[in-house]
């Protein structure tokens, strides 16, 4: 749930925060700070301690999510407050002469034609494009666990409030509400699991992503942190990392043939839409449901 106030959140997020070092210069300069570059807002997350992986009594973890371990990030640092969104895009394509992804479509349909709306989050970028666009603004990726920790806010559970009013996903991104568990009952029988119907229902109800920033943020003030898009973060995937990554400032795998995922989509399903659930895709991935946010580390 949403605390009352900023410093409620800071002390709920920071939990076992003694045992880490908070920036105090940083902390100084207020919570919210406008890049200059990109022309978005930036979060100061504090340094803190937290439970990462399967949340008590989430009973549809998988086993990349276990086991549940204690992670201590010891440095603070800027998050940014929305996706990055199409307009921020823009401005990095005019200062370097880089392209325009592909505009998204999904079975034939186009999702933002001519890149018209600029408050929606920019996807199909890979994880280099991506990574490029946060060098450029003076910051990286978030680390795996730095996205976690951010996207908890201090809060143990799955979800830091009730998924509707937190998030876009496949029930409620679309012209009408859809019952995706239904179609993936339907979607089972028929196909084995695949995503046909599913995707064919969402095709036909008009659902896509949407404006950032729609939804209540969570209690360090980050909107769309689950839902509405996928985001890239640094660290490399490894099956059952959980079980030997390090307790401080954990960075992940040293190699690997995919990245980490995060937060899922507005095409996806319930289950997909909780603070430790990770996925993974090769870096060189574009996808109509895949941005990003970055951390920005110029402020001081």
């Amino acid at each position: 749930m949403l605390c009352g106030s900023l410093l409620g959140a800071v002390i709920l997020a920071t939990g076992d925060a003694a045992r880490a070092k908070p920036d105090k210069a940083a902390t100084a300069r207020g919570a919210v700070k406008k890049n200059p570059k990109d022309g978005l807002k930036y979060v100061w997350i504090p340094a803190g301690t937290f439970m990462m992986g399967c949340s008590p009594g989430d009973n549809e973890c998988v086993d990349a999510e276990k086991p549940p371990h204690r992670v201590t990030l010891t440095k603070g640092f800027w998050l940014g407050q929305t996706l990055v969104t199409v307009a921020a895009y823009q401005r990095y394509v005019k200062a370097t002469g880089k392209p325009m992804p592909a505009e998204p479509v999904l079975m034939g349909r186009p999702l933002n034609p001519g890149w018209k709306d600029t408050k929606q989050p920019i996807v199909e970028l890979n994880w280099f494009e991506s990574t490029d666009y946060c060098t450029w603004i003076g910051g990286r990726l978030p680390t795996d666990a730095e996205w976690e920790y951010a996207a908890r806010g201090g809060n143990p559970e799955a979800r830091y409030g009730p998924l509707d009013d937190i998030a876009w996903y496949a029930d409620n991104s679309g012209s009408k509400r859809l019952d995706t568990t239904a179609l993936k009952a339907e979607d089972k029988a028929k196909y084995g699991g695949g995503r046909k119907i599913l995707n064919q229902a969402l095709h036909d109800n008009g659902n896509s992503a949407h404006d950032v920033g729609l939804k209540k943020p969570n209690a360090f003030g980050l909107y769309d942190i689950l839902g509405n898009v996928w985001v890239w973060v640094n660290d490399w995937y490894e099956p059952g990392y959980y079980q030997h990554s390090p307790a401080q400032d954990p960075q992940g795998p040293s190699s690997g043939q995919f990245r980490v995922e995060r937060a899922a989509s507005w095409d996806d399903v319930p289950q997909y839409l909780r603070a430790s659930f990770n996925h993974w895709a090769k870096p060189e991935l574009r996808d109509h449901t895949l941005g990003f946010r970055c951390v920005w580390e110029g402020p001081k």
